[in-house]
């Protein structure tokens, strides 16, 4: 199971964070509501597809992906989002929708909104939708190595009611 996987990494490098257990959550929206922690301080992965090469968008709880922005940032071409079938593949030791923003472990560049890094905590799935890491945002970000972008909107129910924030 990725939670081990993440452990142990986390451990080997005398990274501090904290496992929470809690009950089923499906969207960054609904753990931040379970574990109590504010959603900008929530972490969604989303893998995308930016011409052809699959990477790692990672974004709070309460934000979106603005496609043309994320495109506009990194540079123009195609940029849309991973289907289903090639996270089943590509994440296989992670409950679907529920992978780790550590790209680096699976090979994949990461790339971070702007909004997110301006947190001094970070918290996210474990692999699973009942398991949730906490920890520093600047020992993520000297683990994972992220580039940080501006690349989304703040979701917002009333202009959107039928976009869910996952």
């Amino acid at each position: 199971m990725v939670l081990k996987k993440l452990r142990e990494y986390l451990d080997n490098n005398d990274i501090k964070y904290v496992v929470i257990s809690h009950t089923v959550a499906y969207s960054a929206q609904k753990v931040a509501a379970s574990v109590h922690i504010p959603g900008k301080e929530v972490a969604k992965t989303v893998l995308v597809n930016v011409n052809g090469k699959m990477v790692m968008a990672v974004l709070p709880a309460n934000y979106n992906i603005n496609f043309n922005r994320l495109m506009i940032a990194l540079g123009g071409g195609d940029v849309f989002l991973a289907p289903e079938s090639e996270l089943l593949e590509l994440f296989p030791d992670c409950e679907l929708g529920a992978m780790p923003p550590f790209g680096n472990l699976y090979n994949m560049e990461v790339f971070v909104a702007k909004s997110l890094a301006e947190d001094e905590e970070i918290a996210f799935n474990a692999g699973s939708h009942t398991e949730t890491i906490k920890m520093d945002y600047r020992d993520f970000a000297q683990m994972v190595e992220p580039k940080e972008i501006s690349f989304t909107t703040r979701f917002d129910k009333k202009t959107n009611p039928h976009h869910a924030a996952a």
